[in-house]
């Protein structure tokens, strides 16, 4: 089972230590529901580090990444709700960016996963190729549920909402994301060290490797659940 559509957003954030309870319950019972319920919208889910940077990291699943300009969303990020200005002013260290899901492959989801922030050297299509041959070996090993490769949309990230406008400072735009979702974390300690290390990573087309981090899931919403409550 692969992705639910052809786009993602995917944000990772920090949040300030005064903020975070705040956070965790505007997140599972204003913000993620409000998104999700949105057409297009299939699934979100939300992790929290185990050693990665910043603390936490989201992402959802669309139809495709122009559920993420359709006017319906605009109108959300140009018109935040008083707790989403509460909480998101506290934010801190955000990447966001809409992706197109260029791999995609796996039996299911696992309640860990692997984010790996990248850029590549040479053409998308090779990295992918490539990506999707080193996968193979890695979806049979005991554990390892899925792989996902997602292919930032700078033009599509950049805009600007007053949403966007009550976080400190500018959201950082990934190039390339790589997602391995697993069982349990160990299963992806064993892959950093082999399959998807960063020097493996570059034999297959890496130009450098931003950011990696494991974490463990803590909230999933699907679209029909989240539709009831919005």
């Amino acid at each position: 089972m692969g992705l639910r559509g052809s786009g993602v957003l995917a944000i990772w954030n920090g949040i300030a230590a005064e903020a975070e309870d705040e956070f965790v319950a505007w997140h599972v019972r204003e913000h993620m529901p409000e998104r999700v319920g949105l057409p297009g919208f299939a699934r979100g889910r939300r992790y929290v580090a185990l050693d990665g940077t910043p603390k936490y990291f989201n992402f959802y699943e669309a139809e495709d990444a122009a559920v993420f300009s359709s006017a319906v969303y605009r109108a959300r990020l140009d018109d935040p709700s008083g707790w989403t200005r509460a909480v998101v002013a506290h934010f801190t260290d955000t990447t966001r960016t809409v992706c197109d899901v260029a791999f995609s492959n796996g039996p299911g989801g696992g309640g860990f996963v692997e984010a790996i922030r990248l850029s590549i050297a040479g053409a998308p299509a090779e990295f992918i190729a490539a990506l999707r041959e080193n996968a193979e070996p890695a979806l049979e090993a005991p554990g390892i549920l899925a792989v996902h490769a997602l292919r930032g949309l700078a033009e599509a990230s950049a805009g600007g909402s007053a949403e966007k406008a009550l976080r400190a400072g500018p959201d950082e735009i990934a190039e390339w994301i790589v997602l391995i979702e697993a069982t349990d974390a160990e299963r992806l300690v064993g892959l950093r060290e082999t399959t998807f290390s960063d020097d493996a990573l570059a034999t297959i087309g890496a130009r450098s490797v931003q950011a990696r981090g494991i974490y463990r899931l803590q909230f999933g919403l699907d679209h029909a659940d989240a539709a009831t409550t919005t």
